[in-house]
Parts: C-alpha cells; sequence; structure tokens
C-alpha cells in the first residue's frame, strides 16, 4: 500500500528556513518522480519543485531558495527551504508523479 507521510512544517519567521520531509512506504522513491506541491488559503494548489532520475525542477518562485532532495535509503524526499517569505505560507503537499499519490500535507507558516 502506498502512503506518504510529510512532517517538518511550522511557523517560522522571514528570512528563516525549514525542512519539509516525506516518508514513503509501499514504494521506492528512487523508481519514482516526486513532487512537492503547496496550496495556500484561497489558491490553487502549485507545482513547486520535482526530482527525477533525470532532472530537478523547481518554480520560479522558488528557485535559488528551495531545494529538493530524495535520500533513497531513508526512503525519503526532502524540502529544504531558505530565505522563506510570507508568500511561501501554505500547505505544502508531498507527491508520487506516476499513479497520483499524495500524502495529507503539512503546513507552514511564514511571519514575525
Amino acid at each position: 500500500q502506498v502512503q506518504l507521510v510529510e512532517s517538518g512544517g511550522g511557523l517560522v519567521q522571514p528570512g528563516g528556513s525549514l525542512r519539509l520531509s516525506c516518508a514513503a512506504s509501499g514504494f521506492g522513491v528512487s523508481r519514482y518522480g516526486m513532487s512537492w506541491y503547496r496550496q495556500a488559503p484561497g489558491k490553487e494548489r502549485e507545482l513547486v519543485a520535482t526530482v527525477t532520475s533525470v532532472y530537478t525542477n523547481y518554480a520560479d518562485s522558488v528557485k535559488g531558495r528551495f531545494t529538493i532532495s530524495r535520500d533513497n535509503e531513508k526512503n525519503t524526499v526532502y524540502l529544504q527551504m531558505n530565505s522563506l517569505k510570507p508568500e511561501d505560507t501554505a500547505v505544502y503537499y508531498c507527491y508520487r508523479i506516476a499513479g497520483t499519490y499524495w500524502g495529507q500535507g503539512t503546513q507552514v507558516t511564514v511571519s514575525s
């Protein structure tokens, strides 16, 4: 059974950092493209970052600040978020590209 469990969200001041984790079970993260999405209140869910075996890709709004990575031994995908801005506030979701699997989401709030 495929399962994705996000963690690492919280409240952080502007300019701060957080690292989100997505623990996967039921499959190996090395074998699938994995993404992070986010959804802010009143807005549509948007793609933040993707990692596959051949590339990583980022939304323009997070390029140079966020880094997606995966640890195959821990079967976990990460999103390192630096220089956070209030507009990064959202629920962040982990997503497996093949088969359309979502995690439950983790809240990130950037506020002073």
